[in-house]
């Protein structure tokens, strides 16, 4: 049983998340590292994918890195809203042949044989198509949601996609296009029984993580690990031991701006548990409610969350506009400097001027 410090259990996740002095340089290896970068369009700054990148390369990052991991060497792929390495594919395919699980999406399933065969045979012939090239033809329809519209052919290639019939082979904008996923994924993938799958997952998932709670519905690593107790807690937590022993060479800690739907930030429980870091996405609250602002970004300094930056790319004007610097504790001289200079590289990044704000 280990016994950890708050501070080595912070700095494990912020190793494990690579946002600690030693930036990476390497697009693959980064999700390789993060296990997914998640996608979302909402650019107040940019992209999530490339906000994600940004926060580990830093100034260097280039965009072209990740469409052509994606679309040409074709070492990541696009799965559930996020692009994952190739080498997690084969843990997840025994999960995906048995889905889906609930009983209404194999009812519509069943209602809609018709019309999967019919898209299948589509891609088959027609080769890689956008949905919107795709004719409806559902027997039954799925209502609308807040995510979802009426158009059904969405549906089915997101529930085919599950299953691992169909792939992402790339994108126009934001739209995405699909193909058969025999012409998408690797051939000669290893096989695994849905067990061992399942046990290699969750020792991917904590090698993203650094440190879990054992658990944990929000960062599920099941026995991966070994267990480690944290000095003030009574849960019980697992930590890779491969990041605890790395702990030694600690390259200390820098400024990161996390998108909104960066990875570190996802484990809610764990930033209030180990940061005393209780975060809120105000993206879908009234105005009126928002403290920080509609999309901004958490400001982690070294292994502590320490304010929040308010700021939007004006493309019309070609600069980035900070709203504010919202400080939790203010910040001395030399941490403002840090957090000046990390604005200032953004800035160069984006390609636009800042003003003072």
């Amino acid at each position: 049983m280990h016994q950890l410090t708050r501070d080595q259990a912070r700095r494990l996740a912020v190793q494990a998340q690579l946002l600690d002095a030693d930036r990476p340089d390497d697009v693959v290896g980064i999700a390789e590292q993060l296990g997914a970068i998640k996608i979302d369009p909402t650019a107040t700054i940019a992209p999530a994918e490339h906000t994600i990148l940004w926060s580990r390369i830093g100034p260097t990052y280039d965009r072209g890195q990740l469409a052509k991991a994606v679309e040409s060497d074709r070492l990541l792929f696009e799965f559930d809203g996020a692009f994952r390495p190739v080498s997690l594919l084969p843990l997840m395919l025994p999960a995906m042949r048995r889905w889906p699980r609930r009983e209404s999406s194999r009812q519509w399933l069943e209602a809609n044989d018709a019309f999967r065969i019919e898209i299948l045979a589509r891609l088959h012939a027609e080769g890689p198509l956008l949905a919107s090239e795709i004719p409806d033809t559902a027997q039954v329809a799925r209502p609308p949601d807040g995510w979802y519209g009426p158009n059904q052919v969405v549906h089915m290639l997101d529930f085919l996609q599950r299953q691992g019939e169909v792939a992402i082979v790339g994108r126009e904008g934001r739209h995405r296009r699909w193909d058969l996923a025999e012409r998408v994924y690797p051939q000669g993938l290893p096989e695994y029984a849905e067990e061992e799958a399942e046990r290699l997952l969750n020792e991917r998932r904590l090698q993203a993580a650094g440190i879990a709670k054992q658990k944990s519905p929000w960062t599920p690593v099941g026995e991966a690990g070994e267990p480690a107790v944290v000095e003030g807690m009574r849960q019980k937590w697992r930590v890779d031991p491969e990041a605890l022993a790395a702990l030694e060479n600690d390259p200390g800690g820098r400024v990161a701006f996390l998108s909104p739907y960066d990875g570190m930030l996802f484990d809610r429980p764990r930033l209030r548990e180990l940061f005393d870091f209780d975060y809120v996405l105000e993206q879908f609250k009234p105005k009126p409610q928002r403290r920080f602002g509609y999309f901004a970004h958490p400001i982690l300094l070294g292994d502590r969350f320490v304010g929040m930056l308010d700021a939007e790319v004006d493309r019309e004007r070609e600069e980035l506009r900070v709203t504010a610097v919202h400080e939790f504790v203010p910040f001395d001289e030399d941490e403002l400097e840090m957090i000046h200079a990390e604005i200032t590289d953004l800035g160069r990044w984006l390609g636009v001027d800042v003003p003072e704000w």
